[in-house]
């Protein structure tokens, strides 16, 4: 395991499209399947990781609690599935299922929908406006693994909040903290290299 901060990829970003598969229901999602919305979260997340294993149940608090409100929710595992087999699409299935989630949670086996996105780490968020530009990328919160803090999911919430408000989000916004994404052998992008 490798300890990974997000990129903090720059405010103002576009979305990157992508086109794949949700574990759950099979059916194919795209950028475009979440117009409409006035925001969107994008979740790199897996079920491998302790991180993640970490902020489970604080993620199906936040998926209850922002399931009516105006906001499309996606996770995606982009982890090398050979090599991680508890990230393959059947046991991602299991992991959402045993969680609760309704939000889709798509499988990037190709991982391109991850280097697009300069996504570095598990758990890894993006939430972009109704115009899918970044306005919040960072942390759920300050809990970590051991750190006996716990998981309020208070940074992500405050963000989420400021969109759906029609406010500016804060750009006093910390680094997420994860393992690694699993890159594929020989595949991993430049940005990870350096």
């Amino acid at each position: 395991m490798v300890l990974t901060p997000s990129r903090m990829k720059k405010i103002g970003s576009a979305a990157p499209d992508f086109n794949l598969k949700d574990a759950v229901s099979g059916k194919n999602f795209t950028l475009a399947s979440f117009s409409g919305k006035k925001a969107l979260l994008v979740m790199f997340i897996c079920r491998h990781c302790p991180y993640v294993q970490h902020i489970k149940e604080g993620l199906t608090r936040l998926d209850k609690d922002y399931r009516q409100k105006d906001i499309a929710i996606v996770g995606i595992s982009s982890n090398d599935a050979a090599n991680y087999p508890d990230d393959a699409p059947d046991k991602l299935k299991e992991f959402a299922v045993e969680q609760g989630w309704k939000f889709p949670f798509l499988y990037d086996e190709s991982q391109d929908v991850a280097k697009a996105y300069e996504a570095a780490c598990t758990p890894d968020f993006f939430l972009y406006d109704t115009n899918h530009r970044l306005v919040y990328r960072g942390q759920m919160d300050d809990s970590r693994p051991g750190n006996g803090k716990p998981v309020t999911g208070v940074d992500l919430r405050k963000a989420m909040d400021e969109v759906l408000s029609d406010k500016t989000v804060s750009t006093d916004q910390k680094a997420s903290i994860g393992c690694n994404i699993k890159w594929k052998k020989g595949q991993e992008p430049d940005y990870f290299k350096n």
